[in-house]
């Protein structure tokens, strides 16, 4: 992945700093509320929910299991169809192919639809150090590009902001990016909008270079599918002379017919709607409609390697919905920017670690940053057990001899333990026989001290459980 993020601290510092701030965490409750309560309206109206979540992980796993024949199978269709396919291995090799191809067309700039892709890969400032101004066309990204800002949530980009935020930023900066702010402008979200709008006009109308990501690659056909709510994708899709798409292999289904499912999945678990307001297709090239050059990127980035592990590969089932951010108590708490990367919340825990590895202290602490209360596999709607993979993560992270030292020496202690049923007797006895004395709460020192100064310590029973069954099942009866 890219360094975009870096420089940031490890979750804890940054988690720990973030909960201080009122206002942020405010606009996070009242926002992830609203969304996942709308959610849970829209999910409870199909019947087959249950069946449907089923049938979305049962395609990604299938289509994982045979990635290479697949993406072979979508770039032939897309060639067939007109369009050129690149393979970008890393974000760098990625990102040089974007700059190469607009400098190709004599440009200086690029529209952009909303891409996670592209802000794993740090691509708007790869591009502005080729002297390619990149321009953010949803209004979530529009506002964390004027604000100078980074993005917090995988769907709403600008979520940590409220209102009066939106418009201070709108009035500060819109002049130096283009058109500016209406003189005036109030907090009302139709005028925010209508300053959105009239901003972003001139920018569709003149862009000869779009960027967008993509949310399925249908392989049978080549053809690419984005999901929106604002028409702004539309625009990107359709006015520009070239298009260049920047796609995750993990991205790509087989069929037509497996895309019906998952346009029922997506949109009922990231906006609450039945349906997608803008649902866009492309397929190559069109005479005289549309872009008459497109190009396709495809990028690893690290996926291979988390393809290859068992556990952890569910991860690249994930179709960017947000669900499980919006119910997650600690995300809720923290913030988005106190995960370090552009997928925050419980999949950016278990996707940002695999994709960057577990080297930094940023990518080591990220499994850590959870509960595991399992409200994020309840809500997921490809059923990926995000616990699950945060534990296998932990124990890599344990294992590399990174950090979380007391951790590690009490499970050694706890493993001898439990291997010596008579010492584990004894210290059973020894225990229940001292209870009066126990302290309420324990007081650990260090690094433990956070964990241990939230937590009370259980009451322990007036014998152990082995003495009690000696004494009520005399008859040796089980």
């Amino acid at each position: 992945m890219s360094g975009t993020y870096l420089g940031m601290p490890a979750f804890p510092k940054a988690a720990k700093a973030s909960t201080k701030n009122e206002k942020l965490r405010a606009n996070l409750t009242h926002a992830t509320h609203t969304i996942r309560d709308k959610r849970a309206v829209a999910v409870s109206e199909l019947d087959d929910w249950a069946l449907l979540r089923q049938a979305g992980k049962e395609i990604k796993d299938n289509t994982l299991a045979r990635l290479d024949h697949y993406l072979l199978q979508a770039e032939a269709a897309v060639q067939a169809a007109g369009g050129t396919v690149h393979w970008a291995a890393d974000a760098a090799e990625a990102n040089r192919i974007v700059a190469d191809l607009v400098h190709a067309k004599g440009e200086s700039e690029v529209v952009k639809v909303k891409s996670m892709a592209t802000q794993e890969i740090g691509l708007n400032e790869a591009l502005a150090a080729e002297g390619i101004t990149a321009y953010e066309t949803d209004l979530a990204e529009l506002i964390v590009q004027l604000g100078d800002d980074l993005p917090s949530h995988i769907l709403v980009p600008a979520i940590h902001r409220n209102r009066g935020e939106i418009r201070d930023i709108f009035t500060e900066a819109m002049g130096r990016w283009g058109r500016p702010a209406p003189d005036g402008l109030t907090d009302n979200p139709a005028d925010l909008a209508e300053a959105a709008r009239l901003h972003l006009r001139e920018k569709f109308l003149r862009a000869k270079v779009a960027v967008s990501g993509a949310n399925f690659l249908v392989a049978e056909t080549g053809t690419l599918v984005v999901v929106e709510s604002e028409g702004n994708g539309r625009m990107c899709l359709t006015l520009p002379e070239t298009l260049i798409s920047v796609v995750g292999i993990e991205k790509v289904i087989p069929t037509w017919r497996d895309l019906e499912v998952f346009l029922q999945l997506l949109p009922r678990s990231s906006t609450a709607e039945r349906m997608n307001p803008y649902t866009s297709t492309w397929t190559g090239t069109t005479d005289r409609d549309g872009p008459q050059e497109f190009h396709l990127i495809l990028l690893d980035n690290g996926r291979t390697a988390t393809l290859a592990d068992k556990v952890g590969r569910q991860a690249l089932r994930c179709i960017r919905c947000s669900a499980c951010l919006n119910v997650c108590p600690v995300y809720e708490r923290a913030g988005g920017h106190a995960y370090g990367s552009p997928y925050p919340g419980p999949i950016g825990a278990i996707l940002t670690p695999q994709l960057r590895g577990l080297q930094s202290e940023v990518d080591a602490s990220l499994p850590y940053a959870s509960t595991l209360c399992g409200a994020c596999y309840e809500v997921c709607p490809v059923a990926i057990d995000i616990p699950e993979v945060l534990v296998h993560l932990r124990e890599q992270v344990a294992e590399q001899g990174e950090g979380h030292r007391v951790e590690r020496a009490a499970m050694k202690a706890a493993t001898w333990l439990l291997d010596h049923p008579a010492a584990l007797s004894a210290a059973e006895r020894a225990a229940t026989r001292t209870r009066a004395l126990h302290p309420r709460r324990l007081r650990l020192p260090g690094p433990a001290k956070a964990w241990s100064d939230t937590r009370d310590l259980p009451a322990l029973p007036a014998e152990p459980f082995r003495d009690w069954w000696k004494k009520n099942r005399k008859d040796g009866s089980r």
